[in-house]
């Protein structure tokens, strides 16, 4: 049983080293430790708050790039229908200066047509005087004595005119 009660002379040199440690420990190395704990959690406590913070200025900023994505969305909206009802614009004015043009061009070709139409029957007037001049001089040229013989001529000439 010696060996396990310790002598007084042992208990009390442990206690002195650990009462000189104890002291030594506290006026040394305890303020170092509690300082260097104290600033680790002060600076665990400022990384949460900037941590918060961050988070805080992220929301903010998500909130801003969702309204500034809205108003580029009316924006974009806005300049689609200004373009539509500027093409549509740009359309029925092509449209009404298309219209003006074919009426001008058929009003042009009307008229082209009646000046044509015109000088074909001035020329054919002229064609139809200019045989009968022809058919009244070959039928006094020829003594014929009987209306029959005249008539035959006249229908003779006639077609002559119809196949020209």
């Amino acid at each position: 049983m010696d060996l396990l009660t310790p002598s007084i002379g042992l208990v009390v040199w442990s206690t002195a080293s650990f009462a000189i440690l104890f002291f030594i420990l506290t006026k040394f190395a305890w303020k170092p430790i509690t300082q260097a704990l104290k600033e680790r959690e002060d600076s665990i406590h400022e990384a949460l708050q900037s941590a918060e913070k961050a988070r805080q200025q992220m929301d903010a900023l998500k909130a801003d790039n969702e309204n500034l994505l809205r108003e580029a969305r009316k924006e974009r909206d806005t300049i689609l229908k200004e373009a539509r009802e500027l093409k549509d614009s740009i359309i029925s004015k092509a449209q009404k200066e298309g219209e003006e043009v074919k009426k001008k061009l058929v009003a042009d070709a009307a008229e082209a047509i009646n000046k044509e139409k015109s000088a074909a029957l001035i020329e054919l007037k002229a064609q139809v005087a200019s045989l009968s001049v022809d058919i009244a001089e070959k039928i006094l040229r020829k003594n014929i004595e009987r209306n029959a013989e005249q008539e035959a001529l006249i229908n003779d000439n006639l077609k002559r005119l119809q196949i020209n």
